[in-house]
């Protein structure tokens, strides 16, 4: 498990771009047969992808300090690969792509495997410490709260799907859903917005191969970018903005950890004064 430190806005401003790169940029999410593991000090977070060609066990280390991975955390799965399953205190619970899960505290094993290992499914995860358990619950697009937003003039046209939320499965901590943008729309969260109470977790997929995505980061008058790929994630701290513009549509899964669950606890920017 690769471990990543909180960083000072102050500091923030004089990073380059490889610094940034190392500190915010998260990379090879899905090697054949492998779990890749992040944690970041910003919440507790962890942010992980799973690409099982045999079954992966997710197991606990001197990192968290515990005996099994969830003994005092909680995740959130969607599966943005091909048909897969996770098998979750011995019940097998299969997901198709964009199909999520939500695991609760104390939940003791957790496996990750491919239907077809010549065609894996890769599981994209987070997960933040919990206080309180509830119970494993699937979660699937058709079933989640929706919302639709944008302007097709302004580029933006999206949908968006919350997966893990107080008005859907519940969480201790944890929030995360997914959106979508149309054909010709590129932007996402824009008008940008920071909020101080919580961190997020941009991941970015579905994106052209031959595609460029372009994070705006950073103070709203302090702002920095990084060029991001197909299948890449990014650590937003609550001080930052977090947006994006790509040379074709995609989509993204969002996940946040903090003060409370509120999705619309924002604090909005002003383009025309604030943002530099």
């Amino acid at each position: 498990m690769e471990t990543r430190y909180p960083a000072n806005p102050e500091d923030f401003r004089n990073y380059d771009t490889e610094r940034i790169r190392a500190e915010f940029l998260i990379q090879s999410l899905f090697t054949p047969g492998k779990l890749s593991l992040t944690y970041t000090h910003a919440d507790r977070m962890v942010i992980g992808g799973a690409c099982p060609l045999e079954p992966i066990r997710l197991e606990g280390g001197k990192e968290l300090g515990t005996g099994s991975f969830l003994e005092r955390r909680e995740m959130g799965v969607i599966n943005v690969g091909s048909q897969g399953s996770v098998s979750v205190d011995g019940e097998d619970i299969t997901l198709d792509s964009t199909e999520g899960l939500y695991l609760g505290k104390d939940t003791a094993d957790v496996v990750f495997s491919s239907s077809d290992p010549n065609d894996p499914a890769r599981f994209y995860l987070l997960s933040g410490p919990a206080h309180k358990r509830y119970p494993v619950q699937k979660a699937t697009r058709n079933e989640s709260v929706t919302a639709n937003l944008g302007d097709k003039s302004q580029a933006n046209v999206r949908t968006i799907y919350k997966y893990i939320h107080p008005g859907g499965i519940q969480s201790c901590q944890l929030v995360m859903g997914m959106t979508v943008l149309e054909p010709g729309s590129v932007w996402n969260s824009m008008p940008c917005h920071t909020h101080e109470r919580r961190m997020e977790v941009y991941f970015y997929f579905d994106l052209d191969p031959s595609a460029i995505l372009v994070h705006l980061m950073g103070e709203p008058e302090q702002t920095r970018h990084l060029i991001m790929h197909n299948e890449e994630a990014v650590i937003s701290p609550s001080w930052s903005i977090h947006s994006g513009c790509a040379t074709s549509n995609y989509a993204f899964i969002w996940g946040m950890l903090g003060e409370n669950q509120t999705f619309d606890d924002m604090d909005a920017v002003d383009l025309t004064s604030q943002l530099r």
